[in-house]
């Protein structure tokens, strides 16, 4: 099954790849990987929260931004890689969640990315993962989320 199929069996529709705010791009395609750079969880130009886990974002809320993030990859993957059917799988994913020092959660926020990309993947969608605490990220985002894509 084709991912633009599966996305559409899903109910999900890709966002429009969200620009950068600094010098760099959104993704980048070399070899048969995709890499994606730090995606917020930009909805419509903005984000849905700022702050910490721990301090003023819930890990509920955080696991839905994670999931966003991941959408906002895939979005600038297809647009790197000439269409979401471009894209076989995902190799790894990279999760940073701006968290105070006491919370020990990140994983479970990390998952909002990692279930979405194995729903939309299948099999394909099993990856190598890194979840990791920070104190603060840009523009003051609760998470931000790295994905490397394959190649068909």
């Amino acid at each position: 099954m084709s991912v633009s199929t599966r996305l559409a069996e899903l109910g999900i529709e890709l966002p429009a790849v969200a620009a950068p705010v600094a010098a760099y791009v959104p993704a980048v395609v070399h070899g048969g990987l995709v890499y994606t750079s730090g995606q917020l969880p930009f909805t419509a130009g903005a984000l849905p929260a700022t702050g910490k886990l721990g301090a003023e974002v819930a890990a509920d809320d955080a696991t839905r931004y994670a999931r966003t993030c991941a959408l906002n990859a895939l979005a600038a993957a297809a647009d790197a890689a000439g269409g979401v059917d471009r894209l076989a799988g995902v190799l790894r994913v990279g999760g940073f969640v701006a968290s105070v020092p006491e919370f020990t959660g990140q994983p479970g926020v990390i998952n909002g990315a990692s279930e979405v990309l194995g729903d939309i993947f299948g099999d394909a969608g099993r990856h190598a993962r890194a979840a990791v605490g920070v104190p603060v990220l840009p523009l003051d985002s609760p998470v931000e989320v790295e994905v490397t894509f394959i190649l068909a």
